[in-house]
């Protein structure tokens, strides 16, 4: 029978994981907000703040200039959001900053690769099916989620 001591032993043990599951449930909502609206609510949206601050007691030993940076990479998006007239979201933005500021620079790196090629190969296909045209516009939220959700599953992150 499992006491509370090896409860908490395995908590313990397997708390950068919890960590990571509780972002990609916050990630998925995010996802279907994005999907459903379009728009992302900015009070649940900073609430990722929340998590970023509990990241840091998972137990990674990733330097602070390291997670710095890796929120600095959100601002430049939050300026791309500026001065396109929002062609890439605000939303979008804020998210990456604090996936930034979660997983830290060379990690946000890697994932907005993934996503910005998933998002690539979306829209040639919805392209070539001409479901969209070079002025549509699509969620790009979802392609951040699987791509953190990938890198989480091959332990990348």
């Amino acid at each position: 029978m499992l006491t509370l001591e090896k409860i908490l032993e395995i908590i313990g043990e397997n708390r950068w994981l919890i960590c990571q599951m509780v972002f990609a449930g916050y990630l998925c909502v995010l996802t279907v907000m994005d999907i459903r609206t379009k728009k992302l609510n900015l009070l649940f949206l900073l609430s990722g703040f929340i998590l970023v601050i509990a990241g840091g007691f998972c137990g990674r030993d990733i330097p602070p200039v390291i997670l710095i940076t890796g929120g600095a990479v959100g601002i430049v998006f939050f300026l791309t959001s500026r001065f396109t007239e929002e062609s890439f979201g605000y939303g979008d933005s804020i998210l990456i900053l604090i996936m930034g500021s979660f997983l830290g620079f060379w990690n946000i790196l890697s994932l907005l690769m993934a996503a910005f090629l998933m998002a690539a190969v979306f829209s040639v296909f919805m392209l070539v099916k001409k479901k969209f045209s070079r002025k549509s516009a699509f969620p790009f939220v979802p392609f951040l989620m699987i791509a953190y959700s990938g890198g989480m599953l091959l332990g990348i992150y």
